[in-house]
């Protein structure tokens, strides 16, 4: 049964003693990555942080989540699948890359279930959804309250490590459709971010052609604790036949929910932006959605 949200994932890792709660004080500042490092290495659980704490030991509200797809095993369940199906996934993709001319009418209709699927699995957009039930403005906007990892020595800033964001380009060509991908984003202060993307990626692609064709900024949208499918989905190197939100409906067995984003006001063309609308209780059982603008830019509605 395909998962609704990352906390149904979360109660089945739980469930099956692949994921591990941790009452006792842990800061984000380096100690936190040093303890993910080690469970990566030795095939460890999932962990859930519920006591978060500041340098000076003050508490952080949210509880943060670590090692979510640290085997493999947990990344098969994260597609709703098992160790064993993931080839299965990988000839998906391959055919929908370079689908092989048929070579008659019966693997011509074997390959229309396929197809059918994909086709049914373009999202659609509703009107409101959970992510939008509180929402924080202007001054109310602090990244601070968010427990952002500052994983190494000598880092110049805290970055969020999982962002799930969504672009757009100028055009309406295919290549300007709507990207999710995952970029980590370095906090810059209480209300700012610097987004670090490689150049050939998605969203980096959209962002240059952007401002070679408009002056406004980039409208984007970031979304933190999405369901795992989705998650899983926005670092699959999809076939430019496919989009990652189609591809995110293939692993959970139904299509997405989107919402639109609420505005937001200002943001530099050279990659920093400023979000002026916050929108929590988005699809995660640990973290915020984030969204920083506009009507262009659409983020998953799903209940946590």
């Amino acid at each position: 049964m395909p998962y609704a949200s990352l906390r149904d994932f979360i109660a089945r890792l739980e469930a099956s003693g692949r994921l591990t709660r941790v009452r006792a004080p842990v800061s984000p500042f380096l100690e936190m990555t040093e303890i993910q490092t080690r469970l990566l290495a030795e095939a460890g659980p999932a962990v859930l942080f519920e006591n978060v704490v500041r340098e000076g030991g003050a508490a952080i509200a949210m509880p943060v989540l670590v090692n979510l797809f640290g085997t493999v095993e947990r990344v098969a369940w994260g597609m709703d699948r098992e160790p064993h199906q993931l080839r299965e996934i990988g000839e998906t993709l391959a055919f929908l890359k370079q689908p092989e001319p048929p070579g008659g009418w019966r693997e011509a209709l074997d390959m229309l279930p396929l197809l059918k699927t994909v086709m049914a699995m373009r999202p659609r957009t509703v009107n409101a959804a959970p992510c939008q039930e509180i929402v924080l403005k202007g001054g109310e906007i602090d990244l601070g309250l968010l427990p952002i990892q500052t994983c190494w020595p000598d880092e110049p800033a805290p970055l969020i490590t999982w962002p799930l964001v969504v672009t757009r380009g100028p055009t309406t060509a295919r290549e300007d459709g709507f990207n999710l991908g995952i970029y980590r984003m370095q906090v810059t202060g209480r209300d700012t971010t610097l987004m670090r993307w490689l150049r050939h990626r998605g969203g980096a692609q959209h962002h240059q052609r952007w401002r070679e064709a408009k002056r406004e900024p980039l409208p984007a949208a970031v979304v933190i604790g999405a369901d795992p499918g989705t998650i899983i989905a926005a670092v699959t190197p999809v076939p430019d036949t496919l989009s990652e939100y189609q591809f995110a409906g293939l692993l959970r067995g139904k299509r997405l929910d989107l919402v639109e984003s609420r505005r937001r006001r200002r943001s530099s063309s050279k990659g920093m932006s400023r979000s002026m609308n916050w929108a929590t209780r988005a699809l995660t059982a640990t973290t915020p959605a984030i969204t920083t603008r506009s009507s262009h830019s659409r983020c998953s509605a799903s209940r946590r």
